[in-house]
């Protein structure tokens, strides 16, 4: 039962990566929006006339094709990960261990994207906890879902196999 429930977890990491990348496409003028208010620094006063503050499309369309793109590695590396610990689901303690590398790596991808993402760079460097309209919904947000799943990597982690 702890095996289908590691595995369970790492699928539902892969769902939410998925959906997230798909929405974020579909919804691609409301996620350029997101990182343009972020790095615009514009939701808070004072704020887009600070020097870090920065309106360049181009930084705004790279920071939101990183999101996608490390949704998607998140979705791939734990869907990989899900489908090799199955596989591994009626092996030794070993092997099922091995099968896990790759659904752990993919709650990195998603530690990194969304602390890496959210924290440091819109919280820390463009000042976002200033903002009253983004803090709640952002940074709120990327916390709780960094913080799930930095928990399913340590669950999954755990050698109670």
């Amino acid at each position: 039962m702890l095996r289908f429930t590691k595995i369970s977890m790492a699928a539902l990491v892969a769902i939410w990566a998925f959906a997230g990348a798909t929405f974020n496409v579909m919804h691609w003028s409301e996620t350029t929006g997101a990182v343009a208010a972020a790095t615009s620094m514009s939701t808070f006063e004072g704020g887009a006339d600070n020097w870090r503050a920065t309106t360049n499309p181009a930084i705004i369309v790279l920071g939101a094709v990183f999101i996608v793109a490390m949704k998607l590695l998140t979705g791939v590396l734990c869907l990989l990960g899900a489908a090799k610990m199955w596989a591994a689901r009626k092996a030794a303690a070993a092997d099922f261990v091995k099968s896990k590398e790759l659904a752990i790596a993919g709650c990195g991808v998603a530690m990194i994207l969304l602390f890496g993402g959210w924290i440091v760079a819109a919280e820390t460097w463009f000042e976002l906890w200033r903002s009253d309209a983004l803090r709640d919904i952002s940074l709120q947000s990327a916390f709780r879902y960094g913080a799930m799943i930095t928990l399913i990597a340590l669950f999954i982690g755990a050698r109670n196999d």
